[in-house]
């Protein structure tokens, strides 16, 4: 049967959501105030969900201090109190959304979890407003 592990972690960020091929008036009655072009911040909470079979020797999916050690250096060193748009070079041509957000931590993640484990981001904008990649 298998076991779910989770790390949870935060981050403080601005970004602007925007989209360069559109006109200011379609950037604002698309994305509104997120469209702000001096940006805006959110404290986002980030959940690291990783899925296995529990290891008979050492008792774990994985080890957990591993996985909040992967976590603070790939994703909240890189991310926070930073200005996702402007230096992160992953969204120089990625609109910053919760959406993109998840999916650029889960691919920078990835390639440091085991393929035999299932990796899925959780990623909260607000308390009342968060995202899941993969769905």
């Amino acid at each position: 049967m298998k076991t779910a592990v989770y790390r949870k972690e935060h981050f403080n960020a601005a970004h602007r959501l925007h989209n360069a091929d559109w006109s200011e008036a379609t950037n604002d009655k698309v994305f509104g105030k997120c469209n702000n072009p001096h940006y805006h911040g959110h404290n986002y909470e980030v959940v690291v969900k990783v899925v296995g079979e529990i290891d008979p020797e050492t008792g774990f999916v994985m080890d957990v201090k591993l996985l909040s050690d992967l976590v603070l250096e790939h994703i909240v060193e890189k991310f926070d109190h930073k200005n996702l748009n402007v230096d992160c070079p992953e969204f120089n041509t990625l609109n910053p959304t919760a959406e993109n957000i998840a999916k650029v931590i889960y691919e920078i993640l990835r390639p440091f979890i085991a393929t035999s484990l299932d990796l899925s981001i959780t990623l909260y904008e607000t308390p009342r407003n968060f995202v899941q990649y993969p769905a």
